[in-house]
Parts: C-alpha cells; sequence; structure tokens
C-alpha cells in the first residue's frame, strides 16, 4: 500500500502523511476473534514504572491472531483484510472449510478469495505454512517459529523476510532481516512469502500529538536535566553531559552506547551463525 500526504492546511498536516487504506476490506473485525486489551502503561503488577515515557494513548480490542496455524490439510478462504492497531502489519481473516475463522499476519500479494493451506503437503505458495523441511532452499519466508509448536516469533513486522539458507540435519539456516544467520529446527513452520504493508516505515508522524495517541509521552533528554536527576545533567549551558564530556548512559548509569548487553554465554548461542552486522 502507497501513503497518502495531506494538503498543509495547517502547521502540523504540512508533514503528516499516512498508510492509503484502499486495499483494505471495508469491514468490521470478526467479534469473536477480538478480546479485551489491559493497558499496563509500562508499570507492573506493583504498580511501579518499568518502561518510562509511557501512557494513555488510544484504547483498542486485541485481535486474537494464529501464529501456530496448526489446522493441516483443511483449506482456508481470504474473507478480508483488515487493519490491526495493535502491530504494523496488516491481518487477513480467514473463514475454514470446517466453519472456524481465525486471523494470520497478511502477507504481501496475498488477495481476497485466495485458498490457503497448512502443512507439510501444502502447495509452496504465498501465504501458506509449511515445515521448514519441507520448504526449498532459498525461499522468502515470515512468521517462523523458534520452537516447533509454540507459534510464530521471528519476522512478524511490516515488510520483515527471512530467507532459507540452508539445510543440514535436524536444522535449517536462516538469514534475518538483522543480517544474523540462525539456525531453527527443520519441524518448526514458516509461511511463505514477504509480510505486507512495506510502506508503513514511510509514514510521517507530523505532529507530537499523534505520538500521543499511540501511548508515548514526551521522553525528557538527560542532558537537559540536573547532576542529581541523570549522569548526563548539568553543567553551564548546553554540555555533554555533567558540564565536560562523558560517555552517554542511562539513569542508573548503564552505558547506553556501544556496550554490549547480550549474556556472553547463552545456551542460543549455538544456534547462531554469524552476528548481525
Amino acid at each position: 500500500m502507497a501513503t497518502r500526504d495531506y494538503k498543509p492546511y495547517t502547521p502540523s498536516r504540512r508533514f503528516m502523511s499516512v498508510i492509503d487504506f484502499s486495499e483494505l476490506s471495508d469491514k468490521r473485525p470478526e467479534r469473536s476473534l477480538l478480546s479485551k486489551l489491559k493497558r499496563h502503561t509500562g508499570h507492573n503488577n506493583y504498580g511501579r514504572i518499568t518502561s518510562r515515557f509511557r501512557g494513555r494513548g488510544h484504547k483498542r480490542l486485541y485481535r486474537v491472531l494464529d501464529f501456530r496455524r496448526e489446522k493441516d490439510s483443511i483449506p482456508a478462504k481470504v474473507a478480508a483484510i483488515e487493519y490491526d492497531p495493535n502491530r504494523s502489519a496488516n491481518i487477513a481473516l480467514l473463514h475454514y472449510a470446517d466453519g472456524e475463522k481465525r486471523y494470520i499476519i497478511a502477507p504481501l500479494g496475498l488477495k481476497v478469495g485466495q485458498t490457503l493451506m497448512n502443512g507439510p503437503e501444502a502447495e509452496v505458495r504465498v501465504g501458506n505454512c509449511l515445515p521448514l523441511r519441507s520448504i526449498p532452499v532459498g525461499t522468502t519466508v515470515h512468521a517462523i517459529e523458534m520452537k516447533p509448536g509454540k507459534g510464530a516469533q521471528l519476522a512478524r513486522t511490516a515488510g520483515a523476510s527471512v530467507q532459507l539458507l540452508a539445510r543440514e540435519g535436524d536444522y535449517a539456516t536462516l538469514r534475518l532481516p538483522s543480517g544474523e544467520a540462525r539456525k531453527v529446527h527443520v519441524l518448526c513452520r514458516a509461511v511463505i512469502g514477504q509480510v505486507g504493508n512495506l510502506d508503513f516505515e514511510n509514514i510521517s508522524i507530523g505532529k507530537a500529538g499523534r505520538t500521543r495517541w499511540l501511548g508515548r509521552r514526551p521522553h525528557n533528554r538527560g542532558v537537559s536535566m540536573n547532576p542529581v536527576d541523570h549522569p548526563n545533567g548539568g553543567g553551564e549551558g548546553k554540555s555533554k553531559g555533567g558540564g565536560g564530556w562523558h560517555h552517554p548512559r542511562s539513569p542508573w548509569g548503564q552505558l547506553s552506547k556501544g556496550l554490549k548487553t547480550r549474556k556472553p554465554h547463552k545456551p542460543s548461542d549455538k544456534y547462531i551463525v554469524k552476528r548481525r552486522g
């Protein structure tokens, strides 16, 4: 989908753009697949802030998505392609032949009326879900499981795609969007194709209020604070932290640029063939 710009009849409209929703179906969400979405706004169960600068935002209902795709050998017809306020990708409503309805992430090129299938016998076609051992090497996939049966965890955002590089024994090697090459078990499932809504990254927010609609509050810089409030605060005038130059840090002293925060010896290290660039 393309983006749509506005006439600059106000200063905020001048730079604002939105997704052109012409490709989406003109229908309300499937009520049986909606659930309440409790907002924690960056607080934990004790009410303490665990993620700063979060709060308010527009109310939403959660769309329950099928990330497992375990209904094998039952054809499903694409009934609609819809907007999902909880993610960057669009979603597709499937009507299975047995009467069940489910939402999935809509891949690029999926059209209303197409028939999709899950399982090892499914055809290698956009939107179908197969185990990695049944997918030809070189194929572009998305919505990939990391453990068999757990449900898709990799490549679920708008425009994301992963390439199947090789398959050896019980593991397949994938090249992730970050550039990392990683081994995943061949029984893990993946969906053929690339996630749709590629133009999501080209959206221009245009005004501060639109960011507030998304539940993001103003982010105060450390250098604008006092030394008692932040390691980068203080100094006469505009200074790079504490009156003299210091490495940028978080409010709790953690180096914030270049410090590797991944544990040095994680059990999953053996599955990483090549680190991301």
